[in-house]
């Protein structure tokens, strides 16, 4: 056996063991939503008894846990955060790609160093903010989670989509000049049509952040049940008064939550992934 193959062997035997322990997680808590028996412990990794009905209840017995209202909170968030981000971040890279202005390489080292901090460091700092200005009573707390999603998340991505159309020759750009095109209609006629992959993969990014977040929207939320979020919702199943009664659906609502992330995956990989090799230059 050559030095090649045996490399070959070992390299699929690692990707067999790592694809074992992603999935691993992902199939036991759908075997616990499949699950009749309730509580959090099993002594098999197979239902003994197999049932659709903690996907039923979740979603028609909402007298203690409002899964419904909860996943509407979540998708109206993710949503309208995703759009103002996708449109907040595809501008901005388009003007630090194609603009010369002043102080436009210290605008970019200070947006690259607070990208370097995590965001939950403001935390605090973001909430009182938006409690001076009144946006954390009813239903102006999911505004208040927009504002800070679709603000916060193109702190970095930004950098990612200039990158992207970076690559873009800017011949075509001059070219259009010459005919007469203003700087709007260069951007919104031949750069955004040349840019599906990076606003794709700036979508999804600014889709995914909002639609998992927990620490944010329970600082702002906080104890509300009318605005929860389906990442707190799904917390308080797991209170101790609750586990014994709600873990089996608990691991319902969790693969529902999954569910159109991995449909934007399976429908959006091929522009998500041309996005990122895309971006290659600074």
């Amino acid at each position: 056996m050559t030095a090649r193959k045996l490399r070959n062997i070992l390299v699929h035997i690692l990707l067999v063991v790592l694809s074992v322990i992603w999935l691993f997680p992902l199939a036991w808590v759908i075997m616990i939503s499949l699950r009749a028996e309730k509580g959090s412990y099993s002594t098999t990794f197979l239902p003994k008894t197999w049932t659709l009905k903690n996907y039923t209840s979740l979603f028609t017995d909402t007298a203690v846990f409002n899964f419904p209202r909860w996943f509407g909170n979540t998708l109206i968030v993710a949503l309208c955060s995703c759009l103002l981000a996708t449109f907040f971040i595809v501008s901005i890279a388009f003007v630090m790609s194609r603009l010369r202005f002043a102080s436009r390489k210290l605008l970019l080292n200070v947006c690259l160093i607070l990208g370097m901090f995590p965001g939950f460091m403001a935390m605090i700092a973001i909430y009182y903010i938006l409690k001076g200005i009144g946006l954390t009573t009813g239903v102006l707390k999911l505004v208040s989670l927009i504002l800070v999603y679709s603000g916060g998340a193109g702190i970095l991505n930004f950098y990612v989509a200039k990158g992207f159309f970076d690559t873009i020759p800017k011949e075509l750009d001059e070219a259009a000049r010459i005919d007469g095109a203003t700087k709007m209609q260069i951007f919104t006629k031949i750069t955004l049509p040349l840019s599906k992959p990076i606003i794709v993969y700036t979508i999804l990014t600014s889709f995914i952040g909002p639609w998992c977040d927990f620490i944010f929207s329970k600082v702002i939320i906080g104890t509300d049940a009318k605005y929860y979020t389906v990442a707190i919702g799904l917390w308080n199943m797991l209170q101790k008064e609750n586990i014994y009664q709600w873990y089996t659906r608990f691991a319902s609502g969790a693969v529902c939550i999954s569910i159109p992330i991995a449909i934007l995956y399976i429908f959006m990989q091929k522009y998500y992934t041309d996005g990122l090799t895309g971006a290659v230059k600074g």
